[in-house]
């Protein structure tokens, strides 16, 4: 397998889960980027740069992230709690007055941050053409009853997420968050990231699609849990509904979805841009920018929720708006924060080793937290650590 970029020293157990992912694991084009202490320490990139070509992988390659995108756009929710401009403890109605019909008047920042404010569903699910206006779905989860009574519960706000991130961002700041972020978070790190991809991006952009999970000689199959497999098959359950809010299902290559700002699932980056965001929340990346204070990383990795999530079906664990470490998402340690993308992307920090790490696939998988791919890579990063 042909696999460009480097690794430092130390780092060589990353290369080898790398090129296992294509010789084992199925993967087309991928790239993975890591970080310690805010230098660069592992920048490979592999295969093709469309699931269905033959054009190879560039350094510069971007792809969708999926889910990897709430990160990002919890981020940019605790930077402006940082800067004093939102209260994490007050009613989303204090800023955003329309929210407070339908019994939601007190469901807080941090509630809707960390699953918990009811609202994964839509009784009127949008097109994707409504998707994208950003009038539309703020205006539909402000119309929406919550599904359980908000703070009591957790469940996975897989596509609502966008509307309720992107509209408070819009309503403390009166800016777009896609600019927003681009102003805010991605231009002063300098990570190559994006919610609403500028036209001048498009042509670094690969295709994806799904991939079928190759059978490992010797592996055992795990099936999913009868009620997981119950509740994805199930048109009426939470879980069907909440990734159906936006129905039918977009076209992941469309130009005008890659172009609409949707903070829950269409975000694209590199490996190194996911990367980079993730060392700048933790420390100075290259001598620069810090992104996060102590307090505030402190704060997005604090436990929130934890338990079963009424969405996905297994026991997940969310700080503000981060996955944690736990069995559904596995991360490097105890300590971290991040988010996955459905099927593939992986974005997280560690504080403790001072690790961020990045990646990006063009093949999604059917899987929703723990990619086997990327928990190959996260293992390797453990294991280069030791």
């Amino acid at each position: 397998m042909d696999v460009n970029g480097a690794v430092a020293e130390g780092f060589e157990p990353v290369r080898a889960a790398f090129v296992r992912n294509f010789e084992v694991l199925g993967d087309r084009g991928a790239a993975v980027s890591v970080y310690r202490d805010g230098q660069r320490v592992v920048d490979l990139w592999a295969g093709t740069r469309d699931v269905d070509g033959s054009a190879p992988w560039e350094r510069e390659t971007a792809q969708i992230v999926r889910s990897a995108t709430k990160g990002v756009a919890a981020a940019a929710l605790l930077l402006l709690w940082q800067r004093g401009e939102l209260d994490l403890d007050a009613p989303v109605g204090e800023y955003w007055p329309e929210f407070k019909a339908a019994g939601k008047e007190r469901i807080t920042v941090q509630q809707l941050l960390s699953h918990r404010a009811g609202l994964p569903v839509l009784d009127r699910p949008l097109t994707p053409e409504q998707a994208a206006d950003p009038v539309l779905g703020a205006a539909a989860v402000a119309a929406q009853a919550p599904a359980w009574e908000p703070g009591t519960a957790h469940g996975y706000h897989a596509q609502t997420y966008s509307w309720l991130t992107g509209e408070l961002v819009r309503r403390v700041t009166g800016r777009p968050i896609g600019a927003w972020i681009a102003d805010e978070i991605a231009g002063p790190v300098g990570a190559d990231l994006w919610i609403g991809l500028p036209e001048s991006e498009t042509a670094r952009v690969g295709r994806v699609g799904e991939i079928a999970a190759p059978a490992e000689r010797g592996a055992l199959r795990v099936r999913p849990k009868r009620a997981v497999t119950e509740a994805y098959a199930d048109p009426g359950s939470l879980t069907r509904r909440a990734f159906a809010a936006i129905t039918p299902l977009p076209d992941e290559n469309d130009p005008a979805y890659r172009a609409a700002v949707l903070p829950a699932s269409n975000g694209i980056a590199t490996a190194d841009g996911l990367a980079r965001f993730y060392a700048s929340l933790i420390g100075q990346v290259d001598g620069g920018r810090r992104l996060f204070t102590p307090e505030t990383g402190q704060l997005a990795r604090t436990e929130r929720s934890s338990g079963p999530d009424r969405v996905l079906v297994i026991t997940t664990r969310f700080g503000l708006g981060h996955m944690l470490h736990g069995s559904a998402s596995p991360l490097l340690s105890p300590t971290s924060f991040g988010h996955p993308g459905r099927g593939g992307a992986l974005g997280l920090a560690d504080p403790e080793s001072g690790i961020a790490l990045g990646y990006v696939t063009n093949g999604f998988r059917r899987s929703v937290t723990a990619d086997p791919r990327a928990q190959a890579l996260v293992r390797a990063v453990r294991q280069s650590l030791a």
